[in-house]
């Protein structure tokens, strides 16, 4: 697998170049995670739609570092979107990648055609437990992630990728992730979003229950709301074909874009 680099940050992206005349779907992991999480989304949209997934700084291949607020995070792929210049940009994010992507929506300046939101909510409260449990034992909380962020029909197997994305980044990394959504909050600031908006959430979620996607779908105008049964808080990596669907959905509903 070929990665790209828009220095710091390294992304897998296909078609590469990016298409004139489609969407470009920019995909942002979670908390402890990288491009990984957005392999079938690659595989399994590109030949319709461009389909970018970048590592946050200091995640997976990308450099720079971590950081542990979303307002930087978002900084970082603001600048990073800006180089790139894909046409007609999506920003599609899980969990923290949903609370940068909600960043971009708001902060205007980027020539954005809609976001996709993914188990995620306006605000991002964080268990005193887990920030116990990534100091304690890292290990142990890696082993868990099939058993809290999948839904229990997921066959584990399918989260090795996962798995290993939160190994190789570490507590630390891991740790400022998670102070960053514990901190993030735009509940009042949802209104301002005037583009279009694509919620997903899982039925199985335990992490960001439906009900937080459902609050971003009532007070963002216009927003849809898809709902995957028999999945969690993982739900790209769970039901791959299911969430592929609803994007597909979503961004062909976007006006045409204008070959560059």
């Amino acid at each position: 697998m070929v990665l790209q680099r828009i220095d710091p940050l390294a992304f897998r992206a296909a078609p590469w170049p990016p298409a004139g005349g489609r969407p470009t779907l920019v995909c942002i992991h979670g908390a402890g995670g990288d491009h990984t999480l957005w392999d079938a989304q690659v595989d399994g949209l590109s030949a319709e739609f461009n389909v970018v997934a970048v590592d946050l700084p200091g995640h997976g291949a990308s450099g720079g570092a971590a950081l542990d607020s979303v307002s930087g995070y978002a900084r970082a792929l603001a600048d990073f979107l800006g180089d790139l210049a894909p046409p007609a940009p999506v920003v599609c994010g899980l969990s923290l990648g949903g609370a940068v992507a909600l960043e971009l929506l708001l902060a205007g300046g980027l020539p954005l055609a809609g976001g996709v939101l993914v188990g995620t909510g306006a605000r991002l409260r964080v268990h005193a437990s887990i920030f116990e449990t990534l100091a304690s034992d890292f290990e142990g909380f890696v082993k868990g992630l099939p058993g809290v962020g999948a839904s229990p029909s997921t066959d584990p197997q399918c989260l090795a990728a996962v798995a290993a994305a939160a190994r190789a980044c570490g507590p630390r990394v891991t740790a400022g992730d998670f102070r960053a959504c514990d901190r993030f909050d735009v509940m009042g600031r949802l209104p301002a979003i005037q583009c279009p908006v694509l919620v997903i959430t899982a039925a199985d979620d335990r992490l960001t229950p439906p009900k937080y996607g459902a609050y971003l779908a009532a007070h963002i105008a216009g927003a849809r709301l898809v709902s995957i049964p028999e999945a969690g808080h993982l739900l790209p990596v769970e039901r791959p074909e299911a969430f592929n669907g609803a994007v597909r959905d979503f961004l062909r509903g976007l006006p045409v874009v204008a070959p560059r």
